[in-house]
């Protein structure tokens, strides 16, 4: 199929050929009849990648300040592969759309194939297919033009910024700003029965407002404008202002604060300034209020991601309800778009849609692309026609984010054969096919699992996939390499190793330290004797709302990341884990994400590993002691080593956390049919030792034993 995408690196846009999108649990696939472009979000996506570097920097500031922070933990030369790596990448466009239903997942109910459905969200792309999670999507009848039902996502948009405000039947609201979300929210607003006032600096919208029903239609020029709105109010001004404008200028927030009553309301949707003039705000006690895009939902994980909605009691309207809201409006003729919608574009021709906004060259409002239904899109794109030997190692890569593309795939490189790449996101999977020399990339993993010319699986998902893939991966004769974790729960482990006892594959998790440089240092001065381990661990703040910290997707970070730690030091004690003790600190939010691990090993090694993510950044993130016979070493962030004996040793050395290393000895393995270098009773205790170290918590410090 083909997909609208842009380079952020210098803004060429082409028409991609990709895989199908995944198609998750909770969603549906829909082949595109019409998209929309927001002409303003995408508009500006758009130019910004058209900047140059200084450009780009002086556009996107957050952005330059993360790439800051990244090069204080990575160096400056890994974080400028990582800018690099995402600049290169095609990036997905467009987020409005209305198609057929073609296929369904096996846990929704409420949609069937055939049923046509408006979209909304970050997977509602330009493209031929596109994969939506229910709470993102609509249905619509055949009253209703698709073209129109296309519209649905920025009507949903205009219909929160609306709620927000608050107003009933007759009062009056002036809306500033009156582009294509301006000219739905005045449309709206005369359905709910609320006397519209419309201010725009452009008289072509001003008119067009007017000609769709704004009562009062002002350009802002006009030198009597305040005291028309007060005359259209009988000289209280108005009951709410909901500014939709798009602009750098405070105007539109401060020209509120004058037109607004004595205690009346302000709902900021559009993106304005908001460092507004105080008199009027303070003198009248207006109310400022934000619009969170579409609705109650929207940036929520559970709910647009999982599926699960909001109680109709406690939460009338979410952003589904809104989208339905609108397409009811559409339905029983409330909404006109006979005039909103001033161009439509054929899908092959959407870089001129896009170059007509940014040159400007014509008047435009709505814009929509048509795609042919007609057209067979393809499931599985084919790059190359590479022949492997089986006995090489013949590579299938499931998933592939920010960690698979920096470290996991480098990593690769040059040891093993590219044969196919699954990833949920069809662009994705098609610049990682590119990039690499994969023969072929996909949108369903299974069609790796099936591939008799892969004979070993990667695995770089979210971790709420990797038992089901690497036991997929072992049931069809594939070897097997996950990033951590192995798991998320003791039930998935119990399957992984009845599977692995006969499957007669390689099965490794990426404990990649273990094979760090200076690790190996260490590990070479205390080759005999117990030891004692601390290890501490600024782990840093991930906010709450993280998939990591979802107990279904993430598993929380003690499954996710602390296993890292905890397999280190039993690597370092040289000993198997026998029980594990763990304190956390008390927290409101409850993410069980500060906290210290006692270890015991059999040998009569001890460990404390103490993971903190309420630290500073500043600090440097790893530090580890190992005490034994006389002799101790401490690394710090795995730059620098120094070993305190007879006479003190240090080291130093370039940012190494073993992904290489790590990758060479498991290929080794593979084509030798030797053990894995991380065996796989240590993956399981490492693992097991993590589960039971959540259960101490929840017996408040009490030590379990681990055992296999």
């Amino acid at each position: 199929m083909e997909q609208l995408t842009q380079s952020l690196k210098n803004g060429e846009m082409q028409l991609l050929e990709v895989p199908y999108p995944a198609l998750s649990k909770g969603c549906v696939l829909v082949r595109n009849h019409y998209s929309l472009i927001s002409a303003g979000t995408e508009g500006k996506t758009v130019k910004d990648a058209r900047l140059g570097y200084l450009g780009k920097a002086r556009a996107r500031k957050e952005e330059v300040k993360k790439v800051i922070e990244a090069a204080k933990t990575f160096g400056l030369l890994n974080t400028y592969k990582m800018v690099m790596n995402k600049l290169d990448a095609p990036a997905a466009l467009g987020y409005c759309c209305a198609g057929e239903v073609i296929a369904v997942s096996s846990d929704v109910k409420d949609f069937r194939v055939g049923d046509f459905v408006a979209c909304g969200g970050g997977t509602a792309n330009h493209a031929e297919v596109v994969a939506v999670p229910v709470n993102l999507c609509v249905k619509f009848d055949e009253t209703i033009l698709p073209q129109y039902a296309a519209f649905t996502t920025l009507g949903a948009i205009a219909m929160q910024g609306i709620r927000q405000a608050d107003l009933r039947l007759g009062e009056n609201c002036v809306v500033i700003g009156l582009g294509l979300i301006g000219q739905l929210t005045v449309q709206i607003l005369n359905a709910a029965g609320v006397k519209t006032i419309g201010i725009d600096v452009d008289p072509k919208m001003v008119l067009l407002a007017s000609e769709n029903g704004c009562m009062l239609a002002l350009e802002r020029s006009k030198d009597d404008l305040e005291n028309q709105v007060l005359n259209f109010t009988d000289s209280y001004g108005t009951d709410a202002v909901i500014i939709t404008a798009g602009t750098d200028s405070h105007d539109p927030i401060d020209l509120a604060g004058v037109l607004c009553r004595k205690k009346g309301k302000v709902v900021v949707v559009g993106a304005v300034p908001t460092g507004f003039k105080r008199p009027n705000y303070f003198k009248k006690e207006l109310d400022l209020r934000m619009s969170s895009s579409y609705g109650p939902g929207r940036y929520d994980p559970e709910y647009e991601e999982e599926g699960i909605d909001y109680p109709y009691a406690y939460v009338r309207w979410t952003e589904n309800r809104n989208m339905q809201s609108f397409v009811e409006l559409l339905k029983n003729k409330k909404i006109h778009l006979e005039k909103l919608l001033t161009h439509v574009f054929d899908f092959r021709s959407a870089p001129d849609a896009y170059q007509m906004i940014v040159d400007k060259s014509e008047p435009f409002l709505g814009l929509v692309l048509k795609y042919d239904v007609k057209k067979e899109p393809k499931h599985t794109i084919h790059l190359h026609e590479n022949k492997f030997k089986p006995g090489e190692v013949n590579a299938g890569l499931i998933g592939a984010g920010s960690f698979g593309q920096n470290f996991l795939l480098p990593a690769m490189k040059g040891l093993v054969n590219f044969v196919g790449v699954a990833t949920a996101r069809a662009n994705n999977a098609r610049n990682i096919g590119d990039k690499y020399g994969f023969n072929y990339c996909a949108g369903n993993a299974d069609e790796l699992f099936k591939d008799q010319n892969i004979n070993t699986i990667f695995i770089a998902t979210r971790h709420d996939s990797h038992a089901e893939y690497v036991l997929k991966a072992m049931q069809n004769g594939k070897h097997v390499f996950t990033e951590k974790p192995l798991c998320l729960h003791e039930s998935e482990l119990e399957k992984i190793r009845n599977e692995y006892a006969t499957s007669g594959v390689r099965l490794m998790v990426g404990f990649n330290r273990r094979f760090a440089p200076l690790v190996s240092k260490i590990k070479s001065v205390f080759n005999s004797g117990p030891v004692a381990i601390h290890y501490r661990v600024n782990a840093g703040i991930i906010p709450p709302d993280h998939w990591v910290h979802d107990a279904k997707t993430g598993g929380g970070r003690i499954v996710g990341e602390l296993c890292h730690f905890i397999d280190l030091c039993m690597y370092l004690a040289n000993s198997r884990i026998t029980g594990v003790s763990a304190y956390v600190m008390d927290d409101k939010a409850k993410l069980d994400d500060t906290l210290t691990v006692n270890i015991r090993f059999a040998n009569g090694s001890v460990a404390n590993v103490s993971y903190f993510s309420n630290g500073n950044k500043n600090l440097e993130k790893e530090y580890l002691e190992v005490f034994g016979n006389g002799m101790v070493a401490r690394l710090e962030d795995f730059k620098m080593l120094t070993i305190f004996g007879k006479s003190e040793n240090r080291q130093t050395a370039a940012l190494d956390k073993g992904h290489k290393a790590e990758m060479e000895a498991f290929i080794r393995a593979v084509k030798s049919g030797e053990p894995t270098p991380v065996s796989f009773d240590d993956i399981v205790l490492s693992t097991l030792a993590t589960f039971k170290v959540i259960e101490s918590i929840s017996q408040k410090g009490k030590e379990i034993s681990v055992e296999l």
